[in-house]
């Protein structure tokens, strides 16, 4: 933006924040200063103007607040038509004996064209303004204020307490409460000010009546004593010039007292008072009557028949044309609606399931990678995640509710899983990133970053630099990719954070479908819902995927033991699954690389295992560090190779050494012997351990040296 068109807006903002105060002390002129004739004319056009303005705007407004600021606006309309009375009161006084149009060509027209310059029929016309106006609509508008005034303030605590429910509830957010608690304030500060808004029409009323007056009697004197009129010269100038300016005024209190007694009488509805007052309206069947009664006054003898016959036919027009819409609409209803095509972002169950179980959370400068008009890459690429993943993992993956988030950096994003932040990272949407392949020929200059995903070592380069980078070996990816990946390595680790009893339900539902008798006989008879959850859940956190949920199913059932706990019946479901383990690990026919324990330390642990019973972490602290480091050691040659692995262990020692490699080693499965399938080709990488140390006799394990344990030769065993 230029400097001129900063330096516009303000200019602009400042005139407009001016008008207002302006405009008062214009009506503050009117009422002291003596002003022209034309200038009457331009206040009285403008005066009727702003009123039939008002009575648009009220008559449009869906709901009162619609028009929160109509009790400010009747006030200046008022004060306006209150000046322009003392303005043209001062000119018909003093001017008056010059002629009809002394006071300006507007009050010359009321007076004389609209009433036919006989003043005795201006008197009655105002007369009955008058009474329409303070009697009819400005009574009855007080009154319906005065009410709604009454009730919102008395129903105000009992909204404010529903309001704090729903909070409290989880049914509202804070925002969106504090919304319903500021509309609820707006609306009694509304109804208060509409119930002494009120007494400013029958005031200004009140006053027109007494203005009238004082012309007339005023001006009958003036004339006789200062002009040297006669008395019906004075009357017929001053009697006219009084009602011209009595009625020019009382015109536009009309109107408002009009868009009043609307505003306080409306119901809250999505339409406007007409669209309100149509729908109403609309039904065939109150019309029916209305044609008939027509028609048969229609028929009787001295009635205007050429009026009151077509007006019958209108009717019966009316209810025709509108049995027929309701017709027509019943019919639209009836018929199946159109089958829309298949949204490739839709996921049926399913692929429906909690969105704020998943959130992506981005700055405001990667906006644009969501915005659906500029193709939005990243969105595409999260609903092929999810559906990639939900094969994959053998349940759907909840909807990923990504939303933009003004207290993270703009170039930053974060990734939440039940509200938990798992990951997050900085990205340049108009960069690509590089990453260090290892084998380079070359170095490509760019920002120096880190892969979110794998931690490798890359580069942000401008996209001119995309082949230069490629040539020297790099892998360049784009910043969608690489948001896309890192969720998807996320969802990934954290699969067990979105199973609950709903997905296990689900599952369970289905299977029943196909087997079920397998399904009845798992539960409830031997498992609860929340058990088999919870043995899904575990099985996700291994790494271990529900895709075969039957045989599954089959295995918790053959493992069942009312005295087994949940550690040993998951442990004894593995056992029975170990194929399925197996397989997502390496293809059929090839061997299985695998790390294990030396004997002496397999019988160290089992010690252990045995002493400290169900303690979380039963290894002493300095020998899990020691077997940690060496099992990583001996791990990095195959992670190189980017080669599958698992570390195999006893029975007893599994579940404790899976908690223990986990923060280090995520991706590795650890296995027991028994999950092993007989036949599976085993291919020993390393073998960890060495001289059996001396345990000591307490419930933890003795310290192992360090030269104790260490990598073993490899070996292929059948």
């Amino acid at each position: 933006m230029t400097r001129q068109e900063v330096t516009g807006k303000l200019w602009m903002s400042a005139a407009k924040g001016a008008v207002l105060p302006m405009a008062t002390l214009m009506l503050v002129l009117f009422m002291i200063v003596p002003v022209p004739a034309i200038m009457l004319d331009i206040g009285f056009i403008t005066n009727i103007m702003i009123s039939l303005a008002v009575l648009m705007v009220a008559l449009n407004a869906a709901k009162p607040l619609d028009f929160s600021s109509f009790p400010t606006v009747l006030l200046f309309a008022t004060l306006l038509r209150l000046a322009l009375n003392v303005a043209s009161t001062r000119v018909v006084l003093v001017d008056g004996h010059e002629g009809a149009d002394a006071a300006g060509h507007v009050i010359e027209a009321f007076g004389h064209f609209l009433i036919g310059g006989d003043y005795v029929v201006g008197l009655f016309v105002f007369a009955i303004l008058m009474i329409i106006n303070l009697v009819v609509i400005t009574k009855g508008a007080g009154r319906v204020s005065e009410v709604s005034a009454r009730f919102t303030l008395d129903a105000l605590p009992g909204k404010q307490m529903a309001i704090d429910a729903d909070l409290n509830a989880g049914l509202l957010t804070p925002e969106e409460a504090k919304a319903r608690r500021q509309e609820v304030a707006t609306e009694a500060d509304f109804y208060g000010s509409m119930d002494g808004a009120s007494k400013f029409v029958k005031g200004d009323a009140v006053a027109g009546v007494l203005i009238l007056v004082i012309n007339i009697l005023g001006g009958i004197i003036l004339g006789v004593v200062s002009h040297g009129l006669s008395l019906s010269q004075a009357a017929q100038t001053y009697i006219i010039l009084a009602i011209g300016d009595a009625l020019v005024a009382q015109v536009p209190a009309l109107l408002l007292s009009i868009a009043a007694a609307s505003i306080v009488t409306r119901v809250s509805s999505e339409h406007d008072l007409s669209g309100q007052i149509a729908s109403q309206f609309g039904a065939g069947k109150a019309w029916v009557p209305v044609a008939a009664i027509l028609g048969i006054l229609g028929l009787l003898p001295g009635m205007p028949h050429f009026i009151v016959l077509p007006a019958a036919g209108l009717a019966g027009f009316i209810a025709w044309k509108l049995r027929q819409s309701a017709k027509d609409a019943a019919t639209a209803a009836a018929a199946p609606a159109p089958e829309e095509p298949a949204n490739p972002a839709n996921i049926e169950w399913g692929d429906v399931s909690d969105g704020a179980v998943l959130g992506l959370e981005i700055g405001y400068g990667l906006i644009a990678m969501v915005d659906e008009r500029k193709g939005a890459p990243l969105m595409g690429r999260i609903t092929g995640i999810r559906r990639q993943l939900s094969r994959e993992l053998g349940f759907v993956v909840p909807l990923v509710r990504v939303k933009d988030n003004l207290a993270l950096e703009p170039n930053c994003y974060r990734i939440t899983i039940g509200g938990v932040i798992v990951g997050e990272d900085e990205i340049w949407p108009d960069d690509l990133l590089a990453l260090d392949s290892g084998a380079l020929d070359g170095v490509v200059d760019g920002r120096a970053a880190k892969d979110p995903t794998f931690g490798l070592d890359a580069v942000w380069i401008t996209p001119d630099k995309r082949s230069e980078a490629v040539v020297a070996g790099y892998t360049v990816v784009d910043p969608a990719t690489v948001v896309a990946t890192h969720l998807n390595q996320l969802i990934a680790m954290n699969a067990s954070e979105m199973f609950g009893l709903d997905e296990a339900r689900k599952l369970l539902d289905a299977l029943k479908e196909a087997s079920p008798q397998l399904v009845d006989g798992l539960t409830p008879a031997m498992l609860s819902l929340a058990q088999i959850a919870a043995i899904s859940r575990a099985l996700l956190a291994e790494g271990v995927p529900l895709k075969d949920f039957r045989r599954l199913c089959e295995a918790m059932i053959d493992a069942w033991k009312p005295d087994l706990s949940h550690e040993q019946l998951v442990e004894a479901v593995r056992q029975r699954i170990g194929s399925l383990i197996i397989q997502t690990l390496v293809p059929v026919k090839m061997p299985l690389p695998v790390i294990t324990l030396d004997g002496d330390l397999e019988g160290l642990l089992a010690q252990a295992m045995r002493v400290a019973g169900d303690a979380k972490h039963p290894i002493e602290p300095a020998l899990a560090n020691r077997i940690v480091d060496t099992v990583v050691q001996a791990a990095r040659p195959i992670m190189g190779e980017a080669r599958n692995f698992a570390i195999v262990t006893s029975p007893l020692a599994r579940r404790a050494l899976a908690r223990l490699f986990k923060p280090h080693l995520p991706e590795t499965p650890v296995l027991s012997f028994l999950e092993i399938p007989d036949g599976k080709p085993v291919e020993v990488v390393a073998v960890v351990g060495g001289e059996k140390p001396q345990p000591r006799h307490d419930p933890i394990p003795a310290q192992i040296p360090n030269g104790q344990i260490s990598g073993g030769s490899r070996e292929r065993i059948g």
